[in-house]
């Protein structure tokens, strides 16, 4: 029992980034790696010969079930959808490969994909199985996991955008963001964001939100002008990492409000995501451990 405990809880980390990049969704990651837990204790382990497989090939089948049923779910939602931010460690900034496959904007991406095609994409391209090891991951055979990865592989390239930015700066820039939000200098805000920066609200219809991502620097910086005006934005703020990028808590007394995440690129703003939709916020607070390695 201690060696099944030790097997699980070392591979936790690991088994949690995958449904969480096939998901988008902390809450729907964990459900999927609890439930492979309780499918892995129910198993007689003498009949398991590489345990760390076995629990990646049902934490995989898994995460692609519940994809397919929360993809019906995410048609009828209200407004942009987008993931459930993950509270980040530094360190994940260190893996320039996963904190891009976590980062918001790849994440979007990731939701225009097949349930197939993210399930194989996720473990070809960001943790480096080999297309056999793939195939018995998600039941394909060789040669049909072999034109997923491609098409899917074409798919993301085509729409991926990379952002690099630099922690020491992020922190000022985002400081800067607030106190311009909070006076209402449109000016000032549309000098901290580039031409064409991106903002996204997610309400999920619980809460007021835009219905539709605002685009273009001026119309950026009056929409959240216009915000800041009408409901204090960053009255009580905390900085934070998530998705191994600069964020914001913006709390309303007691209440977590919003988790505004954002992209930044040569000391400007590119985009800015807000999750608003309290379904998304329970367990935000909670630091998670995120990782790329096998071993």
């Amino acid at each position: 029992m201690l060696s099944e405990e030790r097997d699980f809880a070392e591979c936790r980390p690991l088994l949690f980034t995958i449904a969480y990049e096939i998901l988008g969704s902390a809450a729907d990651a964990e459900d999927v790696v609890q439930d492979s837990y309780l499918r892995w204790h129910a198993v007689r382990q003498e009949h398991i010969e590489h345990p760390r497989a076995y629990l990646v090939r049902t934490v995989t089948r898994q995460a692609l079930n519940h994809l397919r049923t929360a993809r019906r779910r995410r048609e009828d939602y209200v407004g942009p959808w987008l993931p459930e931010p993950v509270r980040t460690e530094p360190d994940v900034s260190e893996d320039a490969d996963l904190a891009e496959s976590v980062s918001m904007a790849m994440l979007l991406v990731l939701e225009t994909l097949s349930p197939d095609e993210r399930a194989v994409f996720v473990l070809r391209e960001v943790f480096g199985y080999s297309h056999r090891e793939v195939a018995d991951l998600v039941g394909k055979t060789e040669t049909a996991a072999r034109q997923i990865a491609h098409r899917a592989r074409e798919h993301v390239r085509a729409r991926r955008r990379r952002f690099d930015h630099d922690p020491r700066t992020a922190d000022e820039i985002v400081g800067r963001f607030l106190r311009a939000a909070n006076t209402g200098d449109v000016t000032a805000l549309m000098s901290l964001m580039a031409p064409g920066v991106v903002h996204i609200s997610d309400g999920g219809g619980r809460i007021t939100a835009a219905r539709r991502p605002v685009r273009g620097r001026e119309q950026v910086a009056r929409f959240v002008a216009g915000v800041a005006r009408t409901t204090g934005l960053g009255a009580r703020v905390e900085f934070a990492s998530y998705n191994a990028l600069p964020a914001v808590l913006c709390r309303s007394g007691d209440q977590l409000d919003s988790v505004v995440v954002f992209e930044i690129a040569d000391t400007l703003i590119h985009g800015m995501y807000a999750v608003r939709n309290p379904d998304k916020l329970g367990a935000v607070i909670v630091p998670r451990q995120l990782t790329r390695r096998k071993d």
